[in-house]
């Protein structure tokens, strides 16, 4: 550190600063302390300038060994031998990605709610140490539950109990999965606002690696077309994405028998009264419209337009009438060209039995050329089969191309004498009026077209859940028979679910599910001969912002025990 000085018109000032390199490879400096005026100090330090310059020199050295000493404070001296080998069974690899989604879990409070499970049941082993390395599993490598078992042994943290406690604690996350979830949504408005003014709901369903029936695992339809029994689940998520709460059922029971009862739990137990229902049209019957039509609940269901009634399907289909969503001008929709990205609509009063409806149709040209676009690939596709005289159609397959293949029988003294085939153009004409078209149904009379449209588009969100459920967590195939335990590993999905979208908030929905999920896994660290931990990860913007949102930094070059266990109280809620 050195001694500066500036000048004015009418005074000097002395200053101790000390240089470095920044973060730009440039050097730079830095003011330390602020010493005063040539005038205040030769009062104190004079009577001339050199004795001012003296004294301030004194400073700067009294600072240098004072940082100095600080800097020594921090080094850490480890000694490595070349000669020596490893401690045999000597664990020195760390997992420490988990320390983010426990900031959520705790923010959450579940070990407060397993505080109050342990009075209900008053078993030994610790419940929150279970489920919440379960949870951190589940997000960072997800597997059985033995094997999560053996990915806790990783954590820097290790697990407190024993394999077979975990099966234990799964019976009594099974019987109260329902208290647990109403739990978790009351405790998430402490990290932050719940947008449950919108609520989405969806149903997906996950296949069991067994080949017989039994329980709630049951044949039904699968998009996967696999031969497994499947469990059903229905999810509600809120208007930000953030799961609120799910239910199980049978693999052949109808989807839409399984709405009622979650609503009237989300409605009793959550407190959620006054909420828009937004679904697919497969959820979104004349009988769950009446039954969202009630209190203060409204709803936002797509609306197939090919069940429509003849009148309303020729409204639909007419070209005229439409506007623009964002300015409400009248537009010409048969003028548009492909690449155009706005948003047209039209709407009409629709009535039904029991219901004064609104119906409302989209138009989007992009939407329309991509429809058109992949269709026209399923066409070529169908005249090779022509041409090749494999015409024979996949029932199961909705966008089998052989659906434009049409059949035509010659007959000879009443007697089929040759079946020949031919593209159906007209097949292809009935599927192109339907190009770019999009409806929904609702009962918000007077709201606004664009706030409408915009919360019907955020289904896409839901879609995204199962997706993560499914692909990234891993939660099926299921191998549990127990159907307590079933329930149980749903239940640990749903909050890894949940914590990892409250994380994605928290982080402004900056970054996709792998970029978080990649930097969470590559988070380790190894032990340094027992003195203290070392990062194994490369720092980045998004292990900054993870540090910033989650109030603790592992980012340094070494990290003490101390330090480190200061890390685990920090990400746990606890100064």
């Amino acid at each position: 550190m050195r001694v500066t000085t500036t000048k004015s018109k009418n005074s000097e000032s002395f200053y101790i600063t000390k240089s470095y390199i920044n973060d730009a490879k440039k050097s730079t400096s830095q003011i330390i302390r602020k010493l005063g005026t040539l005038n205040e100090l030769l009062a104190e330090h004079g009577p001339t300038r050199d004795d001012v310059m003296a004294w301030a020199r004194e400073q700067a050295r009294i600072e240098t060994q004072k940082y100095k000493e600080e800097q020594q404070s921090k080094l850490v001296q480890i000694t490595f031998y070349a000669d020596r080998q490893l401690d045999y069974g000597k664990q020195k690899f760390f997992r420490g990605g988990y320390f983010f989604i426990q900031s959520i879990y705790y923010g959450l409070q579940l070990n407060k709610t397993c505080r109050k499970l342990k009075a209900k049941y008053n078993f030994k082993y610790d419940l929150n140490a279970i489920l919440s390395d379960l949870v951190y599993s589940r997000v960072l490598e997800p597997c059985s539950k033995r094997a999560s078992y053996k990915t806790a042994s990783e954590f820097l943290e290790r697990p407190t109990y024993e394999l077979y406690d975990v099966y234990r604690a799964l019976d009594v996350l099974g019987t109260e999965c329902d208290f647990v979830q109403s739990e978790v949504y009351k405790n998430s408005h402490f990290l932050t606002e719940r947008n449950d003014r919108i609520l989405y709901y969806d149903c997906s369903n996950y296949y069991f690696e067994i080949e017989q029936e039994d329980g709630s695992k049951k044949y039904g339809k699968s998009k996967e077309h696999r031969p497994n029994p499947i469990m059903q689940m229905g999810l509600f998520m809120d208007g930000d994405g953030i799961p609120l709460a799910f239910s199980l059922f049978p693999g052949n029971a109808n989807e839409q028998t399984s709405l009622k009862p979650l609503e009237e739990k989300v409605i009793s137990d959550f407190g959620c009264s006054k909420f828009i229902y937004c679904s697919d049209a497969g959820l979104g019957s004349e009988s769950i419209r009446a039954y969202n039509h009630r209190g203060e609940r409204a709803y936002i269901v797509t609306q197939s337009i090919k069940k429509l009634k003849s009148d309303e399907k020729e409204w639909v289909l007419n070209k005229k009438g439409f506007k623009r969503v964002s300015d409400d001008q009248p537009v010409d929709i048969t003028k548009l060209p492909e690449d155009d990205n706005s948003l047209y609509y039209k709407d009409e009063p629709y009535i039904t039995k029991q219901l004064d409806q609104r119906l409302i149709v989209t138009y989007s040209p992009k939407y329309a050329l991509y429809q058109r676009t992949i269709r026209n690939g399923q066409v070529e596709r169908a005249e090779k089969m022509l041409n090749s005289g494999k015409t024979k159609k996949n029932r199961k397959n909705l966008n089998d191309p052989a659906r434009f293949i049409g059949t035509f029988a010659t007959t000879k003294d009443g007697e089929v004498a040759e079946i020949s085939h031919y593209l159906d153009n007209d097949k292809i004409e009935s599927e192109a009026q339907y190009d770019g078209l999009y409806a929904v149904c609702t009962d918000l009379l007077e709201d606004d077209v664009a706030d409408i449209l915009k919360v019907s588009e955020g289904r896409w969100q839901i879609e995204e859940c199962f997706r993560i459920m499914k692909t990234d967590f891993s939660a099926r195939p299921v191998y549990l028979q127990n159907e307590n335990r079933i329930k149980a590993h749903f239940l640990i999905c749903f909050l890894s679910l949940l914590s990892y979208r409250m994380l994605e908030k928290k982080l402004d929905n900056k970054y996709t599910c792998e970029q978080i999920l990649k930097t969470l896994k590559s988070m380790n660290f190894a032990e340094i001969e027992e003195q203290g931990y070392m990062p194994l990860y490369t720092r980045e913007k998004i292990t900054d912002d993870l540090h910033e949102v989650c109030g603790f930094r592992t980012d340094y070059q070494f990290i003490t025990k101390r330090q480190m266990r200061t890390i685990q109280k920090k990400s746990k809620g606890k100064e």
